[in-house]
């Protein structure tokens, strides 16, 4: 068990990347990603015309700071569940490293990695084909 001065040390990461995370998040929030100007474009999407997998993610994000779901969900459904991970993962993390404890193991088999990346190629090509319109930004 580690005493309080080490778990407070030990909660310095997750708290400084929220912080980071905190302020990306906000910028994005206060600069909307549909006015031109203040976000590159997509270079895959400029070279190809295809969405890739994080085109609307942008939007999806400023859409969840406005705490418009569905926006969020129609811009990139995909962005949206990383995001719902991504703060799952972080509040593990974040409460063991407060309780003194070590942070949670992130261990990823090849199967989850190739059906991440499954599911992240059909969901690229479904949604720039015509049937897959509702899932285009």
């Amino acid at each position: 068990m580690q005493t309080s001065a080490s778990a407070s040390a030990s909660a310095r990461v997750p708290l400084g990347l929220l912080g980071l995370g905190a302020a990306a998040t906000a910028y994005v929030g206060v600069v909307d990603p549909d006015r031109p100007g203040h976000y590159p474009v997509c270079p895959f999407l400029a070279l190809t015309g295809w969405w890739c997998p994080g085109c609307g993610g942008l939007r999806a994000v400023h859409a969840l700071t406005r705490g418009e779901l569905g926006t969020a969900l129609h811009d990139n459904v995909l962005v949206v569940a990383l995001c719902g991970l991504t703060v799952s993962f972080w509040t593990l993390w974040a409460l063991r490293a407060v309780r003194g404890r070590p942070r949670p193991a992130l261990r990823v088999g090849r199967p989850w990695l190739l059906a991440a990346a499954v599911l992240v190629l059909a969901f690229t090509l479904v949604r720039n084909l015509p049937t897959g319109a509702f899932l285009a930004p």
